[in-house]
């Protein structure tokens, strides 16, 4: 188990029991067996996040998933059997809970993206957009749902945007100095026009280009500019009334924040049988 879900998992909790739940402690605490249903077809996701909910206040549970990460839900299923102490499965219950629809919220939308261009080359990169606390829960949600993961953070990768170009000077002084300082770090340049493009592919080095709020047409234009040479990326403006047309381009990537921070919670609900 990585030390990040725990940590995720135990701050989820400690926000939603603080010193204690004081309503479950009116219950009898004994042994129970109940079920988390999905109301609405889903791609699931978060599995290992809601079952350590349940794990970290009654080790001893027993779960047993009746879909993979990854799986799709129909209406009514039954998502997982759990049986355990009545006390502390209805203490985890909200979190679990939110966990598993948010994330799976997350999978549904990239899943639904990702079949819109499925018949092109291209593929759906999520953006740190993410709610917080959740980057790495929401980016494995991404992953589960068919998308593929942009930088992590601010750590991991240089990306050079308006902001930073313009701050130190221009776009050859900004790419010249990211590759001297980080030379074992990818390097994504955005750039705005065709003319940064052809500046961009003039200086060289990056490890992609990120053509931010190109109309279709001129992205097309760009993907024949660049003719390979480094990777693409659109991004902006972009949703599923036109993520054909933008993918139907021929570009490498499209980034789209709206899969981890415009989604809508799938509807999920725990029984005691």
């Amino acid at each position: 188990m990585p030390k990040v879900m725990r940590q995720i998992v135990l701050n989820a909790l400690s926000e939603d029991i603080g010193t204690g739940d004081i309503s479950s402690s009116l219950l009898d605490d004994v042994l129970v067996t109940g079920k988390i249903i999905c109301r609405q077809k889903a791609v699931i996701s978060g599995i290992d996040y809601a079952a350590l909910c349940f794990y970290e206040l009654d080790p001893s549970i027993a779960i047993q998933w009746q879909v993979e990460e990854g799986g799709v839900s129909e209406p009514g299923q039954t998502l997982c059997l759990l049986k355990g102490r009545s006390r502390a499965m209805i203490s985890a219950e909200r979190t679990a809970l939110n966990f598993l629809q948010t994330l799976s919220a997350t999978a549904t939308q990239t899943r639904h993206l990702s079949n819109l261009i499925a018949h092109t080359k291209t593929k759906l990169l999520d953006t740190r957009k993410t709610l917080p606390n959740l980057r790495h829960a929401q980016k494995q949600a991404v992953n589960s749902g068919g998308g593929v993961n942009h930088r992590m953070g601010l750590y991991d990768c240089v990306m050079l945007k308006e902001n930073h170009i313009t701050a130190i000077g221009s776009l050859e002084s900004a790419i010249t100095r990211a590759l001297e300082a980080f030379p074992d770090k990818p390097v994504i340049v955005e750039i705005e026009t065709l003319g940064q493009l052809d500046q961009a592919l003039a200086i060289g080095g990056m490890t992609r280009i990120l053509c931010d709020n190109f109309d279709p047409s001129v992205l097309a234009e760009a993907v024949r500019k660049t003719n390979g040479k480094y990777p693409l990326e659109a991004s902006g403006n972009i949703d599923e009334s036109n993520i054909q047309e933008y993918a139907e381009t021929g570009v490498d990537y499209i980034s789209i924040g709206s899969i981890t921070k415009h989604i809508r919670a799938i509807d999920l609900s725990l029984q005691f049988d």
